[in-house]
């Protein structure tokens, strides 16, 4: 009697290793793709919130000039929210975004020390395999001589 359990690790392990953690900077993205993500950049960023916040105040004199209370709702709404809260809501999302990854990194590196610790206990496992043989080896031969004393 001997134990013959073979570990056969998961195929995806081995790939998992040869290609990492994703990231986005992996991700292709062609001309179109650069724009956008120039674009974003720029956009998403406080100092854009400012500029635009700058250009919307540009045209507050003339929704006030009229003295109706619609013109001046309307400029808030459609000029100044939608400029500034735009940029401000993009670097908001640009630092969740960060924090995002940063957890998806963690959840990675931690996926990756379980599998290390796996491996470490299927090799335990596997010495413990070899010594219980040895001793059902021994067990064995020690049956057989009591068998042949009687």
């Amino acid at each position: 009697m001997a134990i013959t359990f073979k570990h056969v690790p998961h195929p995806h392990i081995a790939a998992r290793k040869k290609t990492g953690a994703p990231k986005t900077t992996d991700e292709h993205v062609g001309p179109n793709g650069r724009i956008a993500l120039v674009l974003t950049t720029v956009v998403g960023t406080m100092w854009c919130a400012y500029a635009f916040a700058a250009l919307a105040l540009v045209a507050l004199p003339s929704a006030l000039s009229g003295g109706r209370l619609l013109d001046l709702i309307q400029w808030i709404s459609q000029t100044f929210i939608q400029l500034v809260m735009l940029s401000v809501i993009m670097v908001g999302q640009n630092i969740l975004g960060r924090a995002s990854d940063k957890r998806a990194d963690m959840t990675y590196q931690d996926a990756d020390a379980t599998f290390h610790e796996s491996e470490q206990i299927q090799a335990h496992l596997l010495e413990q395999d070899a010594a219980i043989n040895t001793l059902l080896d021994k067990i064995l031969k020690l049956e057989t001589a009591l068998s042949a004393q009687k």
